[in-house]
């Protein structure tokens, strides 16, 4: 897709980019996590004169809104690769392995939110979120290795035990995380669709995807068919938590709970203070850049609140039992949040691009 405003990509590929913009492409274009890049691009006025829409056979010639403008979904071919200086890995973790060498050997810096690269030795988990938390700052490289972004519930989970950190030593922090089906994919919040009407027309459940009802039910374990299992993404949630966070945070225990929604994470955190902070205090703490605090009904963190939203909604209560302990709940947009980190991802690695040349 180009832009007649823009430079113009030649019939060779060529673009003259001395106004300092960026080719980019988004492998899984018409995933739930590839259009919500998309529109994070958009919205943050991504400086990009090209934006290639790539996805699998079955999503080929669909139209898909980019901005103002509308584009159509190409076929992930080793020659959409060339000449590009960003790639988004928004498939699933097949479609990664199989293509990222190719994207990185064409020049393009990587960003993985499909998580097929985090055992990468030269991939790094990152939150810039968590990153400009503890003040670090990544030197420039030419061609840095892939960028693979945090689990959104890592970056929610870390944000605030650093923030709560500040007002003393914690002795115990315990989370309940509810999943929501659009982490599966499209394919997951069709199954919960079609067994919610299943189940209220006495039919058949379909599992092909959590192989166990997850309709007007909370599970804590999928059915043996599944994959990945429940436990496997909970052990990234707190493996990516370690990371982001560092080791000066504190450690969490955490269980991972399926839940009958389709978007938004939501959190039920304990924190065990080794003294005993106010509501007020903790809530200061808490405030800052990414964190909305709510104490009304109307605006109490909810899938339903945080859907669409940038930030972590957040609310307060002391422990009724314990005087050194309080409860955080939270909501948060699971995928406004990893296409948000994905995006500043590449944003941090802009400058070290080349500008004002032909690539």
């Amino acid at each position: 897709m180009s832009s007649p405003s823009k430079p113009v990509p030649s019939a060779r590929g060529e673009t003259l980019r001395g106004s300092g913009l960026y080719r980019v492409a988004i492998v899984g274009a018409a995933t739930l996590k590839g259009k919500e890049v998309a529109e994070v691009l958009s919205d943050r006025s991504f400086p990009s004169v090209d934006v290639k829409l790539l996805d699998d056979d079955e999503s080929l010639g669909q139209l898909e809104t980019l901005g103002d403008e509308i584009s159509f979904i190409q076929r992930v071919r080793a020659e959409q690769f060339e000449h590009l200086d960003f790639t988004f890995f928004a498939s699933d973790a097949e479609c990664t392995r199989k293509n990222w060498i190719v994207a990185r050997d064409a020049g393009s810096a990587i960003v993985d939110l499909s998580y097929a690269l985090e055992a990468q030795p030269e991939a790094a988990v990152r939150s810039p979120w968590i990153e400009r938390q503890l003040g670090i700052v990544h030197a420039p490289e030419l061609q840095p290795g892939p960028s693979v972004v945090a689990h959104p519930a890592a970056t929610v989970l870390a944000l605030l035990m650093l923030r709560a950190q500040k007002l003393g030593a914690i002795k115990r922090a315990i989370a309940t995380i509810f999943e929501p089906a659009s982490e599966h994919g499209q394919k997951g919040m069709d199954e919960l669709h079609e067994q919610t009407v299943n189940l209220l027309s006495f039919q058949e459940l379909p599992k092909k995807v959590f192989d166990t009802q997850v309709a007007f039910n909370l599970v804590s374990r999928y059915g043996e068919a599944s994959l990945p299992p429940l436990s496997s993404i909970e052990q990234r949630i707190l493996k990516h938590y370690r990371t982001i966070a560092g080791e000066n945070a504190p450690p969490v225990s955490a269980m991972l709970v399926q839940g009958p929604v389709f978007h938004g994470h939501a959190f039920s955190i304990y924190l065990e203070m080794e003294r005993a902070p106010s509501v007020t205090d903790l809530a200061s703490a808490l405030a800052g850049e990414h964190v909305s605090l709510s104490d009304s009904a109307d605006s109490a963190p909810s899938n339903v609140n945080a859907a669409g939203q940038g930030d972590i909604l957040v609310s307060i209560k002391p422990d009724a039992g314990q005087g050194s302990a309080l409860w955080l709940w939270a909501a948060a947009d699971n995928l406004r949040i990893a296409a948000t980190t994905a995006v500043e991802c590449a944003e941090s690695m802009t400058a070290g691009r080349p500008r004002g040349k032909i690539q």
